[in-house]
């Protein structure tokens, strides 16, 4: 079975949702996708899914296959994975990849932690791919963990933008309505393999705009583009308000509150949840101009919690000096120690920045140097570049 758009590839629109659904939504669809197996007097179908990456991306024009091209430092193909593994109804993932990458494939899954995950050695064809993780399905193979599924979704390496809501769609065509004339005679070569060689059934359907195939140089900007959209759109305000209620950091966090659109800007008081919940944006105000145990204790936090194997964590600590009560150059040099934690956490793929607003006491200056701050914490959310990391801005 096979998933992908009707019109071919083509970068789909930023700002849709990067996680997919979780929790109760999770529930939900497994739910359905039993209700339909009931539906048609059946239980819910075991589904698995194959893989084909054994590809060299001559198109692409790099040495590189573009399934292991890096975008935001990770390879293209961990992201497919990660859409595929975040579904709670898809029991085996089989990767088909060439012997003289296996090793570098299990490497990725190490390093990124991924679940499930089982390797087998490519064909010569994309096809013959297919057909070799499809072998690694059967019932009958000896020394082998995986189930015969009832279903096989093969979906392509380097499509790392589908959503659940798009697989279960196919599961369900394919449980409900099996294998038609038309779509062997109209469908493609996939259909023909899986009902000859494993007998299950298949169905063609149209996929969903995001489905679309990163193919050329250019998709990989476009890719990594949309990644950062997405991951930008939560932001988390850190701060110890038990000193002093009245901060001006609760200023900067309501002038960030109507300057971002459409970003969701919490507080950080359940900071665990947060991060479970895998928020990769947070400011961190400091209210001791310098003093940088709140930032450290969030540094720490995310160092334990993995958070950033996935996808670069940014964070950016703020510091508010009152320049008319204590030497510039003294406040200057003990801030400066943000370099050094940013190299440390760097190693972890954590982006930290700093950010010095200046807070004097006429208010219309306040309310600019807040908005600059603003704008500045969009841009290195948005942009993470990792080349400014350690760098003290100032607003």
């Amino acid at each position: 079975m096979e998933s992908w758009p009707p019109g071919g590839s083509g970068p789909a629109e930023a700002g849709r949702r990067l996680r997919g659904l979780r929790g109760a939504d999770l529930a939900a669809s497994a739910s359905l996708l039993s209700g339909a197996g009931a539906e048609a007097g059946c239980s819910a179908p075991a589904v698995a899914a194959v893989l084909p990456a054994g590809g060299s991306g001559e198109r692409m024009g790099v040495p590189t296959p573009k399934q292991f091209c890096p975008i935001l430092e990770r390879p293209l193909i961990s992201y497919t994975l990660q859409a595929l593994e975040r579904v709670s109804w898809i029991k085996d993932i089989v990767v088909a990849v060439t012997g003289e990458n296996m090793e570098a494939m299990k490497c990725i899954i190490q390093r990124y932690q991924h679940k499930g995950i089982s390797l087998v050695e490519s064909g010569v064809t994309r096809h013959r791919s297919i057909f070799n993780g499809l072998k690694a399905l059967a019932e009958d193979q000896p020394n082998c963990r995986l189930s015969k599924p009832e279903v096989v979704i093969i979906h392509d390496a380097v499509r790392p933008f589908v959503e659940e809501d798009v697989l279960l769609k196919v599961v369900t065509a394919a449980k409900e309505h099996g294998c038609s004339d038309y779509d062997l005679e109209f469908g493609t070569e996939c259909l023909h393999l899986a009902l000859k060689y494993c007998h299950i059934k298949a169905k063609l359907i149209e996929g969903s705009p995001d489905l679309w195939k990163v193919t050329y140089k250019r998709d990989l900007y476009a890719a990594e583009s949309i990644i950062k959209e997405r991951i930008s759109q939560q932001i988390c305000v850190v701060m110890d308000t038990k000193e002093d209620e009245e901060h001006v950091g609760h200023r900067l966090e309501e002038m960030l509150k109507n300057e971002l659109n459409h970003v969701k800007v919490t507080s950080g008081r359940d900071l665990q949840q947060i991060i479970l919940e895998q928020c990769y944006n947070f400011v961190c105000v400091n209210v001791m101009t310098s003093d940088f145990e709140e930032t450290q204790k969030l540094l720490n936090m995310l160092e334990e919690s993995n958070l950033s194997i996935l996808y670069p964590v940014v964070v950016i600590s703020v510091q508010f000096l009152d320049y008319e009560s204590v030497p510039f150059g003294q406040k200057m040099e003990n801030l400066m120690q943000i370099r050094e934690f940013a190299k440390q956490v760097k190693k972890r793929n954590i982006l930290l920045y700093g950010l010095l607003v200046y807070y004097p006491q006429d208010e219309q200056k306040l309310q600019e140097s807040l908005r600059q701050g603003a704008t500045i914490i969009a841009a290195l959310i948005k942009e993470r570049n990792s080349g400014l990391i350690g760098q003290l801005l100032v607003a």
